[in-house]
């Protein structure tokens, strides 16, 4: 164990108190920037700007008589988002960050289910929102991010924010005096559910604050860097760690345009970290190679990573020098890459860094706001979930012979509870304040905490042997033949086989194969999993497995939901 000394941070109570304090040390720094829609540049809002912005639209929510209510929130990641996150928070009442991916009857559902009196949208949304608002009649406000005019219920987030402008000029301070009760459910954020129907969790600004600490503790950020945005907003990977702790820290964000625009957004935002999935990082690694291969220089590629291992011993860093092409088409500023949401391929975290970047990788979940254990850019191992946060307890409940067993947090990050549902509250939570994750794993002897699965997800054989699909997926992806798979048990009866839906990559095959027969990529795939097999004990070998054409149903973050593919 290490021990290497946590960094300084201050000490922050509520979000209200995090944002304002950050405008007193960054007032005209750069907080955001925002693509221009005429010159498609990104140009910059400062920190006063957007605490301006957030007491404007505090004061107008307040003075439309929703004090206390809650307010849902749908969109795209954007400026206006980030604004109504914080003006809900900030005095108003309690926030529901809702996917923006899901179609009309689970936006209803969800609306319903929060008792939203508000709903702040993108107009990429109206049409669906309409249709919502033509059925819910206990919304009272529907607030419209890209309308110009009021509607009935349905107002201009421009025209609210001007009126907030000038109740702030002529001396409300209803918004900007009222006090945070820390403690109480201050946001409703439902689940993505992998596994399940989505649960929803109640969080305080404790909750949250508690959590941004701990982790900027842990991971060097400053007011020099720039967060690259592009996982979704609502979810609260990417809210707390890519959108609150930027700003706390005095760092800049900028919006990706889409996955598709990564590369060049990464070079226009001069971006110096950017939080992604394993999913992103590990299709970016492959294109790495790919293009390395396509243009015959795999070899000097490898060769120039041995030299730079090599001096790296000597504490000569050479990966800016000798990648710079690759650097290059990354953006040229990135010095961190960090991956949650589900565990990454380690060696794609240590490619990474043989190539002069840095990818460390963090575990947490929406129940505990959400960081639990994350690896630190000076102490980490590609395949560890991380060390637990300061602040927090982390345990294996009931470990087996093998030390593993349901991981368990205790701590001022664990959420109040789920909303309206003792049934999961009483499952979830035992003795003496833990909290059961539902994720399997170890800790290790340096106190790193290491996932081996979900505990619905295990495959039990009949002789009782534990099986965790995810290892062996991780192993499969690595063939550039599958894009995507799912691992699972198959109950023959006298037998539970290990099993795997696979959806071929067709375009490599394409490429490397041409125009070929079902039959021929089957057998190419059927070649892969022999090749896995081959490093794996026999009572994990996949015995059966399937051909799919189309991708899985996944999550905002691309995780896949599994239980949608069991029903199907």
């Amino acid at each position: 164990m290490k021990n290497i000394p946590l960094y300084d941070v201050r000490k922050i109570e509520d979000l209200k108190q995090m944002l304002y304090s950050s405008v007193e040390l960054y007032k005209n720094k750069t907080a955001f920037l925002v693509k221009n829609k005429s010159t498609g540049n990104y140009e910059p809002i400062t920190y006063q700007q957007f605490k301006n912005d957030v007491d404007a639209l505090g004061t107008a929510l307040v003075a439309k008589g929703l004090k206390d209510k809650r307010i849902a929130i749908i969109g795209e990641n954007r400026y206006e988002w980030g604004v109504s996150y914080l003006a809900v928070l900030g005095g108003t009442g309690i926030v529901v960050p809702i996917d923006k991916e899901l179609p009309e009857n689970e936006i209803l559902s969800l609306l319903e289910r929060a008792e939203a009196s508000a709903v702040v949208f993108s107009g990429s949304k109206r049409d669906i929102i309409k249709k919502v608002a033509a059925v819910n009649n206990k919304v009272d406000y529907f607030i419209d991010m890209d309308s110009e005019e009021d509607t009935g219920k349905f107002l201009s987030y421009a025209k609210l924010l001007n009126n907030g402008r000038k109740l702030v000029e002529n001396g409300d301070n209803s918004f900007i005096e009222a006090k945070i009760d820390t403690e109480a459910m201050n946001i409703i954020l439902f689940t993505s559910a992998t596994t399940d129907t989505s649960k929803a969790v109640k969080l305080s600004h404790k909750n949250i604050c508690t959590n941004l600490m701990a982790m900027s503790s842990m991971l060097y950020v400053d007011p020099s860097d720039v967060f690259l945005s592009v996982l979704p907003m609502h979810h609260t990977y990417e809210c707390t760690c890519g959108f609150l702790c930027p700003i706390y820290r005095g760092a800049s964000i900028a919006f990706c345009e889409g996955l598709r625009h990564i590369a060049k957004n990464l070079k226009e935002a001069k971006a110096t970290m950017m939080l992604g999935v394993p999913l992103i990082y590990e299709s970016m690694y492959k294109k790495v190679w790919d293009q390395a291969a396509k243009t015959g220089m795999d070899k000097k590629l490898k060769t120039a990573i041995k030299i730079n291992n090599f001096t790296k011993k000597l504490g000569i860093d050479l990966g800016k020098k000798l990648f710079k092409k690759i650097h290059d088409n990354l953006g040229g500023h990135i010095r961190i890459f960090i991956s949650g949401a589900a565990g990454i391929d380690p060696a794609v975290a240590k490619g990474f860094r043989d190539l002069g970047i840095q990818l460390v990788q963090g575990y947490g979940l929406t129940e505990c706001a959400p960081i639990v254990a994350l690896n630190r850019d000076v102490d980490f191992k590609d395949d560890a979930a991380g060390l637990p946060l300061p602040g927090l307890s982390v345990a294996i409940h009931n470990p087996n012979e093998e030390g593993i067993g349901e991981i368990k947090v205790k701590g001022p990050s664990v959420m109040l509870g789920y909303y309206e549902d003792d049934e999961s509250n009483s499952r979830v939570f035992i003795d003496d304040g833990w909290f059961l994750t539902g994720d399997l794993g170890y800790i290790d002897s340096d106190n790193f905490v290491h996932i081996t699965g979900r505990k619905k997800n295990v495959i039990v054989t009949k002789n009782g042997k534990n099986i965790y699909p995810e290892e062996i997926e991780t192993l499969l992806g690595r063939s550039n033949y599958i894009q995507e798979c799912m691992v699972y048990g198959k109950d023959l009866g006298d037998e539970v086989t290990v099993a795997a839906s696979i959806f071929p990559n067709y375009e490599k095959i394409k490429e490397e194969f041409g125009d070929i027969s079902e039959g021929e990529i089957k057998k190419i795939v059927h070649d892969e999993i022999k090749s896995v097999n081959k490093g794996l004990v026999t009572y994990k070998h996949i015995k059966d497995f399937s051909i799919r054409g189309e991708e899985f149903i996944k999550t905002t973050t691309r995780k896949i939901k599994r239980y949608m593919e069991r029903i199907k």
